[in-house]
């Protein structure tokens, strides 16, 4: 679909001018003045500034003991700070900043490599090695993502760097020629597609900084268009695994990785054809794409989650706008500049990208200028994941059907999240800090990933627990949905989800009845024992008989249970910090038969 664009398209390459440069002082100064000098102030705080040493331990830790988080907080530490220094010296052009900057830019150039200890290896899912091999660079997420911030750095301030040396660009353009291009057009990364394998938001993270980086520079003509037709197959496999109806199976978190990625792939694609692939943003499924972000959304700052996305998955902004004006989703524009005006961080001072920043910098007054309508939410069935959501004026209900095949998978199939007045009720976790493990052969050890520790049964064998499995095999079955204007539910039998033939049938029907409340309804037939039911929850649930108070939301009512018991489950992890701000709780609630049933008011 995308190549296809690219090779119909009737003009040469031209260059891709991301935003305008340092020099054009009408653009920069036309920003608002308050923003502008908040620009500043941001820079102000790294005047003079110490950049962390990166040394090899720190890149052997993660091998050695599998923590991947100390290296990588300095490694971003120096690119949000460049990226702050950069934006300040556009803002107020005094030259105050452009010395931490060459310091920035310099101490990038001689990192040993761009690509973080995580993904240090050439075939994936295969051990990383322990340190990199300088002659053979990878192309990772962040490699791709530090080519560039580099690119766009020295754009943006080409001619600054030039007064001082023209050493600067050859030396960036030495590096992204070494690290980034040459491997790109000469090695095949897994990211890259071959129309079996499995893609994620890889694809598209990376090919939208390949983009970035390349279309920034005075390549050769033939370079170009190399990297255009590469880029562009690899956009055409990401969106060939895509759904039609546009549900990233990552989640909401992994939207910004994945469908705003592919919109910015998209951007470039247009800035350097004169807009050849423009008509790509009036098919169907690039509408879903983008509108998925706001369809996920529960309340405020909560979104469904399964898989690895947290609850919290970020305020929406500048790319979220954009891509809603350039699908004419309105909804989605009045939607992202409204989440926009509610950021905590609206200069997006912890994001690394450099082109992301410059996307909000230049977008901020049409957000903040724009005519918002209320936010109108409606019920939908995600088929290509099996993602049910149905909401009235107090409850939402969303319901994870699918299978256990999902990217960034979690044994969820059939789990269910409820919220009440917006907030919490009956919850996801989440996934913890990611470390060496997360994404190994032992990844289905930890906890959050389990079956047990979503709102799903848990069968025995005697002392013996049956879990749900990871695999696409291992699915929800017999799938059936309603969305009505007065009732919405959805039913399935999950038992193939679970490695024992014993277990015959687990039928599950979630039913919202619009102003009248939420039914969960389970049926087990088997010759395993009759299952535990955990049900996971943020406020701390108060069992009285067959009623359950759910700290202040409100209470729901067991019936079928022949025994509760509460755990409180620590949260000591930083990551599920940022969604759980205390500690969270579970109810194992056993089966006195074979029906157990939910009544949520």
């Amino acid at each position: 679909m995308i190549t296809e664009y690219a090779n119909n398209r009737k003009k040469p390459l031209s260059c891709f001018p991301p935003f305008p440069q340092a020099s054009d002082r009408n653009a920069w100064n036309s920003l608002p003045e308050d923003f502008r000098s908040r620009l500043i102030k941001s820079g102000e705080d790294f005047l003079n500034f110490s950049y962390p040493s990166l040394t090899a331990v720190d890149y052997m830790e993660f091998t050695r003991n599998g923590n991947r988080s100390r290296f990588q907080e300095k490694l971003f530490l120096r690119r949000t700070v460049l990226n702050a220094l950069v934006l300040a010296e556009c803002a107020e052009y005094k030259g105050r900043f452009l010395d931490d900057i060459i310091n920035g830019l310099y101490l990038i150039c001689e990192e040993n490599a761009w690509q973080l200890p995580a993904h240090n290896s050439y075939i994936r899912d295969t051990v990383p090695f322990i340190l990199p091999d300088v002659t053979r660079p990878v192309i990772d997420l962040f490699a791709a993502e530090t080519a560039s911030v580099l690119a766009i750095a020295e754009y943006l301030l080409r001619q600054e760097l030039h007064s001082v040396t023209p050493f600067l660009s050859k030396m960036i353009d030495k590096n992204l020629n070494e690290r980034i291009f040459t491997p790109y057009l000469k090695e095949h990364f897994w990211w890259m597609g071959d129309g079996t394998s499995h893609m994620n938001n890889w694809t598209v993270w990376c090919t939208q900084n390949i983009l970035l980086s390349a279309f920034t520079r005075e390549l050769p003509h033939p370079q170009r268009e190399d990297i255009l037709i590469k880029a562009c197959k690899s956009i055409d496999y990401f969106l060939a695994e895509y759904g039609e109806d546009g549900c990233c199976d990552e989640g909401a978190q992994y939207y910004r990785h994945a469908g705003l990625c592919l919109f910015n792939c998209l951007e470039v694609l247009n800035g350097i054809s004169d807009n050849a692939f423009l008509p790509v943003y009036e098919i169907r499924k690039i509408k879903n794409i983008a509108s998925y972000i706001l369809t996920a959304h529960i309340d405020d700052g909560y979104y469904v989650n399964f898989a690895d996305c947290s609850p919290i998955a970020g305020r929406c902004g500048a790319r979220e706008f954009l891509f809603g004006k350039r699908t004419n989703n309105e909804a989605l524009m009045s939607f992202a500049a409204w989440d926009y005006q509610n950021s905590e961080d609206p200069l997006t001072l912890d994001e690394h990208n450099l082109f992301y920043r410059l996307q909000t910098v230049f977008t901020h007054r049409e957000m903040v200028d724009f005519a918002k309508s209320p936010i109108v939410h409606k019920d939908f069935w995600y088929e290509s994941v099996g993602l049910f959501m149905a909401r009235d004026e107090q409850l939402y209900l969303a319901v994870k059907a699918g299978d256990n095949d999902d990217s960034h998978n979690h044994n969820d199939t059939g789990s269910f999240t409820i919220y009440k007045d917006g907030k919490p009720m009956f919850i996801d976790v989440g996934v913890e800090t990611y470390t060496k493990k997360t994404f190994s052969k032992d990844r289905y050890d930890i906890w959050t990933m389990q079956s047990r520790y979503h709102n799903l049964p848990t069968f025995y064998d005697g002392e013996n627990q049956i879990l749900q499995r990871e695999g696409a095999e291992y699915r929800a079955e017999n799938v059936d949905h309603q969305l009505g204007t007065s009732e919405c539910g959805i039913s399935m039998d999950i038992a193939a989800a679970y490695p024992d033939e014993r277990i015959r049938s687990y039928t599950r029907n979630a039913v919202l009845k619009k102003g009248n409340g939420i039914t969960i309804s389970d049926h087990y037939e088997g010759t395993l024992p009759s299952p535990v039911l955990s049900l996971m929850f943020y406020e701390e649930p108060f069992v009285s008989g067959t009623t359950v108070q759910v700290g202040s939301l409100g209470s729901f009512h067991i019936e079928g249970a022949s025994n509760i018991q509460k755990e409180v489950i620590p949260i000591t992890d930083e990551r599920l910090k940022l969604s759980w701000k205390h500690d969270v709780y579970r109810l194992l609630v056993t089966m006195e038969d074979k029906n157990l049933t939910l009544r949520i008011r």
